[in-house]
């Protein structure tokens, strides 16, 4: 391989070669700092390619480069010749009549689009700054004079564009074309999903339509189908809670429920529990709403309340197909905690979901539910209730000691014991001085003394009290303990930990 150098993708000889060509052969004309244009390539035996290319754009020098390298070039260099959201909008004039087709590819790639209409190159550029600014959602929000268009990035959402009132028509309905959603309803919610892919990587991206007092809000999830999903070594416990959640995941039977608000990452610590039972020797199977990631050697149901397919009813279903473990998304209603419970009684062990602030409290939404404390107190082996915390930017951070009013809210006395570090922003956080989340846990370990307080219906206080005083961390225990070891801040947990 050649020393490169510094080298530049040449922008207006890209016009004149579809980014599916140069994929395909790894070819990309590149400017040197002397000026000179040079075409680099990542695949020996191109030669017939190179020669094409050539006759196209003009006698050139070949270097070499490395097919992984190319290949990022190549995408970073088409990018940048896609028309940004701002530029766009701005040079717009007059009203749109939507005209597109009904069926769209699903996987297309984004980067192979550049001259649709306007309002398409529009949504398309906003799902590709999203997924590169690594956002989880893209919300859509019509407002009296104007379109605004936000980004949630680490659980935060952040103003990505406004666009002028009369584009909202135009972006929701191209939205709920590629959706397969109906155009001509405005009146209903509508659920729908998208399969895209952008520079190479295949995105699912769920949305859900809403119709608000100045029309139809949209909000996209995207889900990166490349990711993988996480062990729970990974999701931020620390060694002695991964001990004791592995012990649980070692029974045969009972039920462990994970808790938390929404965007809490429950279900990413399910999928890494069931990832680490998956040996290939036992049947696991799933029920969901919806399906976020595929795991494969596991059985994933999706529910469907149209035709009658819920939680509950997939769940009994389950059960006649010989499970060892059964994972239920979320137990929302009284019927489907009854199933849950008898069938973590019966010889199977049972994940879910339950949308309680803390351990203590999921113990006591089972019983307010209308089930029998003696099936909870029989059936359930550990709560745990978690949060997501902003991880500092490691590039900016900066050293600095909490007030006395924060070390007091962390829980924590004496005089504060650095170093901690507080966020600053930079380039590489988007100025935000946070990249990337990690969890923090509270376990609550479900044995005889707190079966009993279950027996007597004890309230969460309580339950939580004793669950403390027998050893238990509580989330802002952990999220204290995150500060500590300079992984956040401690104005990041108490922001998650609603401490005020």
């Amino acid at each position: 391989m050649q020393d490169l150098g510094p080298l530049t993708p040449e922008t207006e000889l890209l016009g004149k070669i579809p980014i599916g060509y140069a994929r395909k052969h790894l070819l990309l004309p590149c400017r040197e700092a002397g000026g000179s244009v040079v075409l680099l390539s990542g695949r020996p035996g191109a030669g017939e390619a190179i020669d094409e290319v050539r006759f196209l754009l003009g006698p050139m020098r070949v270097l070499s480069a490395p097919e992984d390298t190319i290949q990022k070039m190549i995408d970073a260099a088409y990018e940048k010749i896609h028309a940004p959201e701002r530029e766009i909008v701005e040079g717009l004039s007059g009203e749109w009549d939507l005209d597109v087709e009904a069926t769209i590819e699903e996987t297309r790639d984004l980067l192979e689009s550049p001259d649709e209409a306007p309002v398409i190159k529009f949504v398309h550029s906003l799902l590709f700054r999203a997924i590169k600014e690594r956002s989880s959602d893209i919300h859509v929000e019509p407002y009296e004079k104007e379109l605004t268009i936000r980004n949630r990035v680490d659980g935060i959402l952040y103003p990505m564009v406004a666009a002028p009132r009369k584009w909202h028509a135009p972006v929701v309905s191209r939205i709920k074309v590629m959706a397969g959603l109906d155009i001509a309803e405005k009146r209903l919610p509508q659920d729908g999903r998208i399969r895209i892919r952008i520079g190479g990587k295949e995105i699912d991206v769920r949305v859900s339509i809403v119709p608000t007092a100045f029309g139809e809000r949209a909000v996209l999830r995207l889900l990166d189908r490349s990711s993988l999903v996480l062990g729970i070594e990974d999701i931020g416990l620390s060694p002695a809670d991964l001990s004791l959640f592995e012990r649980f995941l070692s029974r045969s039977n009972g039920i462990i429920l994970v808790t938390g608000p929404t965007g809490s990452g429950k279900t990413t610590t399910l999928y890494g529990a069931l990832r680490r039972l998956d040996s290939g020797t036992k049947n696991i199977i799933t029920i969901e709403d919806p399906i976020e990631y595929q795991i494969r050697g596991i059985g994933q149901i999706q529910v469907n309340p149209k035709i009658h397919l819920t939680f509950a009813s997939g769940l009994r279903s389950i059960l006649r197909q010989d499970p060892d473990i059964i994972m239920v998304g979320e137990i929302r209603d009284a019927e489907t905690a009854e199933i849950a419970i008898q069938a973590s009684l019966t010889g199977h062990l049972v994940l879910s979901t339950l949308h309680t602030n803390d351990s203590a409290s999921a113990v006591t939404r089972l019983v307010d539910m209308g089930i029998e404390p003696f099936l909870v107190a029989s059936s359930l082996s550990a709560v745990i209730a978690q949060r997501l915390v902003r991880k500092l930017c490691p590039a900016c951070r900066v050293p600095y000691t909490p007030s006395s009013a924060q070390w007091a809210k962390l829980g924590l006395h004496g005089p504060p014991a650095g170093p901690f570090h507080a966020a600053a922003g930079c380039a590489d956080c988007m100025h935000t001085g946070y990249v990337g989340r990690a969890g923090i846990f509270e376990i609550l370990p479900a044995d005889d003394r707190l079966r009993g307080l279950i027996l007597t219906r004890s309230d969460a206080d309580g339950i939580k009290a004793f669950a403390v005083s027998r050893g238990m961390r509580t989330i802002l225990a952990a999220g204290a303990e995150k500060v500590r070891e300079g992984i956040t801040s401690a104005e990041e947990v108490l922001r998650v930990t609603q401490e005020d």
